[in-house]
């Protein structure tokens, strides 16, 4: 699940939350005025980074996708693709750039060399950031930063072909490019930016499954810590500090107790946890940009028979889809696998609760969401080197959810989990 809504529904650290972007009272509504512990357990504590280091992307790597831009681009009838501050400027260039009103950003042209624009104080800086270009332009705060991208396009010959823009430029961005180059037609960028990031490469596995060996790691650490009176927030505060000592970066994590753990995305009500309660958590990390996203469900004390039948249906309904995600199959076809399950166990139909309320699963890479999704209505097929989270959800308000979340990649041969399922209700992990 998104955890920047996970971070606003349920709290994690103060410091992970601000970072996310959320108010104050946001904050305080989600952890319900409680301070996480101050004492580190022993468990957390002892923890140190998984080794060896995990190997970052080569040049050489983004310089392969951004020759498979170029085909795509020509494939697509784009002859230029504009990107600013974002994931798929680090997925072509490795450049992090913050978010700000001034537009900084890369022209990858079908042809010919890259272009950056920076305006004129960032230029110093964004030297030493860039790479696979010369071609640096500089405008001063009384200049049009989209004039020098509309002079891009015109020296790179396709002032009056179609201009893809990156989905996530802002529009304000993305009109004055329009107005600047008003002979460019202005399209999405998405064939190719999708194109590229759905397959994902051997490293980019690798750094992924560094990032869910991390979270399993640290759920195991934190797991144990739980004890009568916990707030959901000192439970993420936990898993969060877990998640640095091993090595990844933490995107907090989501913790429901009891009926809350029916809200698919937490809910501003805070609890303290207590013997009886279902226990569900969906957290994750980065590990040089990739996620993870891993969700487990427990039962603090003794599983009641309710407890027990609804997660196990829950487990056979990601079974379901898992044995469904082969290559050549349909995204929506795995989607459909899940739900049949739940639905022959009584729940919904479609998307009713109580039952499976949203899509099976997400694509994920150097986003938490990204394309594509097993979600009905969607005939993508499915292809060696995509990834995606496996995650059915049975919601039963008032009483408790249960979710069991596992991000998989497919292979030639098939699909391979990057973590192993949970064996049972009382045994969150092999």
């Amino acid at each position: 699940m998104n955890r920047r809504t996970l971070l606003r529904a349920a709290g994690a650290t103060t410091a992970a939350t601000i970072a996310a972007g959320l108010a104050l009272p946001e904050i305080a509504a989600a952890e319900g005025g409680h301070a996480p512990s101050q004492g580190e357990p022993d468990a957390i504590r002892r923890l140190q980074p998984i080794t060896p280091p995990p190997a970052p992307i080569t040049d050489e790597e983004r310089l392969a996708r951004i020759e498979k831009a170029r085909r795509l681009m020509r494939e697509n009838g784009i002859g230029a693709m504009f990107l600013e501050h974002g994931s798929s400027l680090f997925y072509y260039t490795g450049v992090r750039w913050g978010l700000s009103e001034r537009p900084f950003g890369a022209v990858i042209p079908a042809e010919g060399e890259l272009a950056w624009i920076t305006p004129g104080f960032e230029e110093a800086r964004a030297r030493e950031l860039i790479k696979f270009s010369t071609d640096v332009r500089v405008w001063q705060e009384d200049e049009s930063p989209y004039a020098l991208v509309a002079q891009i396009l015109r020296d790179r010959g396709v002032a009056t072909g179609r201009v893809g823009i990156e989905e996530r430029v802002r529009f304000f961005i993305a009109d004055g490019i329009r107005r600047a180059a008003p002979q460019s037609d202005i399209v999405l960028a998405t064939p190719v930016t999708a194109g590229c990031r759905m397959i994902k490469s051997p490293a980019e596995i690798a750094l992924m499954q560094r990032a869910n060996d991390i979270t399993i790691a640290a759920y195991r650490a934190a797991f144990p810590t739980m004890k009568p009176g916990m707030t959901q927030r000192e439970l993420s505060a936990t898993i969060a500090t877990a998640i640095t000592k091993l090595g990844g970066t933490s995107d907090g994590a989501l913790c429901l107790f009891g009926v809350s753990s029916a809200f698919p995305h937490g809910t501003t009500k805070p609890a303290a946890l207590k013997e009886g309660d279902t226990v569900l958590i969906d957290g994750g990390c980065t590990v040089e940009g990739y996620a993870s996203d891993i969700t487990r469900t427990t039962v603090f004390g003794k599983p009641s028979q309710r407890q027990r039948d609804v997660w196990d249906v829950e487990l056979r309904a990601q079974n379901a889809a898992f044995a469904a995600a082969q290559p050549g199959a349909t995204c929506e076809a795995v989607d459909a696998a899940a739900r049949k399950v739940i639905t022959d166990a009584g729940f919904g139909p479609d998307y009713r609760v109580p039952g499976l309320p949203h899509r099976t699963g997400h694509g994920i890479g150097l986003d938490g969401h990204e394309w594509t999704n097993f979600v009905r209505g969607n005939t993508t097929t499915i292809q060696a080197g995509m990834c995606f989270s496996d995650e059915p959800t049975i919601v039963i308000y008032g009483e408790f959810g249960v979710r069991l979340e596992d991000c998989l990649y497919v292979t030639e041969a098939g699909p391979k989990f990057f973590s192993a399922q949970s064996p049972a209700i009382d045994r969150p992990f092999p």
